[in-house]
């Protein structure tokens, strides 16, 4: 229980991917991990001494083993930082029978209609004018407090909304209110956040989110209900393991890595997306910056790596159970899901899904396997971009979950420290 508070904490401090990066870097810090800018020269790789570099939405952290890479590989772990949800548009501020409200447009595959009749605030980072430079100063915002509402249409003005559904217009129905028209505008709710002119605001990337925080839910205290399970659960399970390897009183001999990684909602095609080179870029710089690296350097050490790509699961839902395949259901509270496709929408294949499933047995924990329907489009994640590009075998797995892309989400208390163990289990002994 302990661990699935500890994630409530993360996700009440996490209501962006920068925010989220932020709080993986606080925990960092505290851990005893260093800072590296990823404009370093060069990237030293000391054994046993954990480093992490972030950009944005994307945070990368490691810990050095005995060996050179190029000897025993590296044990990496992938997650991502963002989450679908409501973005504001550059000219947000507009007007509408009276009200004011902001232009948005919706971010990945957002469940629409469970972001009405919420209270939302919003969260993201600015860009600033820095008179003493060439580029803008970056701040992060968060604004607590219930500034915007989607409001539905009363029952008496659509009857039909119960048998036919409702039904959005991505356009002409999403732009929350904030208030009566001459309401401040958005550059102004930020400039007085974070201490700066209004004029000063040269850009922001900004989302709304729930005020709601999440909590732990259930007649026993079962579930994790909150935002931004999908997939900020996987982050914090892959944080917390690589935080409890550092603390071993030796390294392994293989180099552990986290890749916690913005964009994978929108396909993952961003200079700090799992289809950028950004992470290869790392890994060849830990490699070479190892004092026992041989010959042969990053090709060597990708073709002894494993990499666990981490992303919620489908978990069973009692009341649309035919939506899974009737041998694959996996549970809330069950275990880690080790996600399969053939047609490789996931990474895993005998090898590297017998290789996680001898982890979990060894860790003592349960394991579950999902495949989606015959007859239904399966998802995919950063896995197979990530084998792909960098030719290291991978397994997809996550955690079960209920309500996944919307604005509050459900998953099991007790998967959290499992997931976490097994991670722990990966990174340490491979």
């Amino acid at each position: 229980m302990n661990a699935a508070l500890d994630l409530v904490d993360f996700l009440n401090a996490s209501p962006s991917p920068f925010h989220c990066v932020a709080a993986a870097a606080a925990r960092l810090t505290a851990a005893g991990f260093v800072e590296v800018k990823d404009d370093d020269a060069a990237i030293t790789a000391t054994p046993g001494k954990g480093a992490f570099m972030k950009r944005a939405g994307t945070l990368f952290a490691w810990l050095p083993g005995s060996e050179s890479p190029s000897e025993a590989g590296f044990r990496l772990i992938g997650a991502h930082t963002d989450s679908p949800n409501l973005r504001l548009k550059p000219k947000a501020n507009q007007s509408k029978e009276g009200y004011a409200t902001w232009a948005v447009e919706p971010y990945g595959g957002v469940l629409l209609h469970t972001w009405t009749d919420r209270d939302l605030g919003l969260a993201g980072r600015v860009a600033v004018r820095d008179a003493t430079a060439t580029v803008p100063r970056i701040e992060l915002v968060r604004l607590d407090a219930p500034l915007a509402r989607v409001a539905n249409l009363a029952i008496h003005l659509d009857r039909e909304v119960t048998t036919r559904g409702l039904i959005l217009n991505k356009q002409t129905h999403l732009p929350p209110m904030i208030g009566l028209a001459g309401a401040p505008s958005v550059e102004r709710l930020v400039a007085e956040a974070i201490g700066c002119a209004e004029s000063d605001v040269v850009g922001f990337d900004l989302g709304l989110y729930d005020t709601q925080p999440a909590t732990l839910g259930g007649v026993s205290g079962e579930f994790v209900l909150g935002a931004r399970l999908d997939n900020q659960a996987s982050c914090h399970s892959a944080l917390s393991a690589l935080i409890e390897a550092s603390r071993l009183p030796a390294p392994a001999a293989h180099t552990a890595v986290i890749c916690l990684f913005d964009h994978e909602e929108c396909g993952s095609g961003s200079e700090r997306g799992a289809e950028s080179v950004l992470l290869s870029h790392v890994l060849d710089q830990l490699t070479d910056g190892h004092p026992a690296t041989g010959a042969g350097g990053l090709r060597r050490a990708l073709s002894r790596s494993f990499c666990v790509s981490a992303d919620m699961a489908h978990g069973v839902h009692p009341n649309y159970a035919d939506k899974h395949e009737p041998s694959h259901k996996p549970m809330l509270n069950g275990g880690p899901v080790i996600k399969t496709n053939m047609n490789m929408s996931y990474a895993t294949d005998a090898e590297t899904g017998a290789r996680f499933r001898m982890a979990c047995r060894d860790e003592g924990v349960p394991f579950q396997e999902f495949v989606v329907r015959s007859d239904i489009a399966c998802g995919s994640t950063i896995g197979a971009i990530v084998a792909a590009g960098l030719a290291v075998r991978t397994v997809d797995v996550g955690c079960a979950m209920l309500s996944m892309h919307s604005i509050r989400e459900q998953a099991g208390a007790a998967d959290v420290a499992y997931m976490t163990a097994v991670m722990r289990r990966i990174l340490v002994h491979g």
